[in-house]
């Protein structure tokens, strides 16, 4: 069993609210606008990372952290984009691949939308954890927290935290 916290669109933001989250999962994995390489580094000394690089990320990032990220974890199949859409929007890039790869979860940020949708045609979990960071249109900064146990999901959880300024 893994517990996994889940976030995006932290824009070189980072926060004790954040850390508090980070230092009790096993895993934490970022959909990509991450916006500073010290985000990243300061995870990683609390924990297991894996991440995309965004849109918005420079070469620093791009240099450690793929465009796709696809791993199999407790006898589940994920696979983490920054820009992927969600169920009947995919992003071109991604639908014609998505239908042949068939992950059992599929994560992508960018929008700054918390979603939480079951693809009944493809049969994957769509995740998007919405914006941890401040940078952004959205009001409430938000992250996903779930457990993984031999290919089940569940206790997952909205984490929602201060509104922005």
């Amino acid at each position: 069993m893994k517990k996994i916290l889940l976030l995006s669109d932290t824009h070189g933001y980072l926060d004790e609210q954040i850390l508090k989250h980070v230092k009790q999962a096993d895993e934490i994995w970022h959909a990509g606008d991450i916006g500073n390489i010290n985000v990243t580094d300061t995870i990683k000394d609390h924990g297991v990372l894996r991440a995309v690089y965004g849109n918005i990320d420079d070469h620093n990032i791009r240099k450690e952290f793929p465009l796709d990220e696809k791993f199999k974890i407790e006898n589940t199949q994920v696979w983490m984009t920054h820009i992927g859409g969600y169920p009947n929007r995919y992003d071109k890039r991604i639908k014609q691949k998505l239908s042949l790869e068939k992950p059992n979860i599929f994560i992508s940020g960018h929008s700054h939308i918390l979603k939480v949708m079951f693809d009944k045609k493809l049969n994957i979990l769509h995740l998007n954890p919405g914006a941890a960071g401040k940078h952004g249109f959205h009001k409430v900064r938000t992250m996903i927290r779930f457990k993984i146990d031999k290919s089940r999901i569940y206790d997952l959880e909205i984490i929602e935290m201060e509104q922005r300024n």
